[in-house]
């Protein structure tokens, strides 16, 4: 693989990495109630699931779940589930509009766990991000030619892209963070990520 080529795949995963997605909602609810800390501590739990899938699926390990109908929707009813589970969470915290600004920054001093495993889990259990490592991945490798290691670079590349994406939006969230403090703007984005969130989870089931 010449760097030219492996420089066109960077480009264009992080390029798609920087469409909004449920990761992306994910580290943005919680950047908006705990502030760059805890909005990282999402993205770091999305970036380890993001690793994780990306070794199965180098490894040949996705294939042989996507090949077992059970387990394909086990996962996918679970990743549904849960995304679901994050945005009416969101839409509730909307509809209530109630933001003590100390209360939270003392939640998000408590809860970088609970923030990580929100981005682990809503990564791992989402079936869309193992077919998109599976449908890329054999376009660049050659069999005969290219190996595992060409794969896991590749793999842990659309992984790396995905992370820098969450940080330019945390960056972003960091920027304006005056203005996303005032309640209106809060509610707001609150209620929009809050109906992302579930309706990527119904369109994971209506797929």
């Amino acid at each position: 693989m010449t760097w030219g080529v492996y420089s066109g795949f960077a480009l264009m995963m992080l390029a798609l990495a920087l469409v909004p997605g449920p990761d992306n909602m994910v580290v943005l609810k919680n950047a908006l109630s705990g502030g760059v800390r805890g909005g990282g501590w999402a993205c770091f739990g999305v970036g380890a699931a993001n690793l994780a899938q990306a070794t199965a699926a180098a490894l040949g390990l996705g294939a042989v779940i996507m090949n077992s109908r059970p387990v394909f929707e086990a996962v996918k009813w679970a990743g549904a589930a849960y995304l679901c589970y994050l945005g009416v969470r969101a839409l509730i915290g909307a509809f209530r509009g109630d933001y003590d600004a100390l209360a939270e920054t003392a939640a998000a001093r408590r809860s970088g766990f609970r923030r990580w495993r929100e981005g682990f889990l809503s990564n791992v259990t989402n079936p869309k991000v193992l077919v998109l490592y599976l449908s890329v991945l054999p376009q660049f490798l050659t069999p005969g030619v290219t190996g595992t290691g060409d794969a896991l670079l590749l793999a842990y590349t659309i992984a790396a892209a995905g992370t820098v994406a969450q940080l330019l939006l945390l960056f972003f969230v960091h920027r304006v963070r005056t203005w996303l403090e005032r309640r209106k703007v809060r509610r707001a984005l609150d209620g929009v990520t809050g109906t992302a969130l579930v309706g990527f989870g119904a369109a994971l089931v209506l797929e």
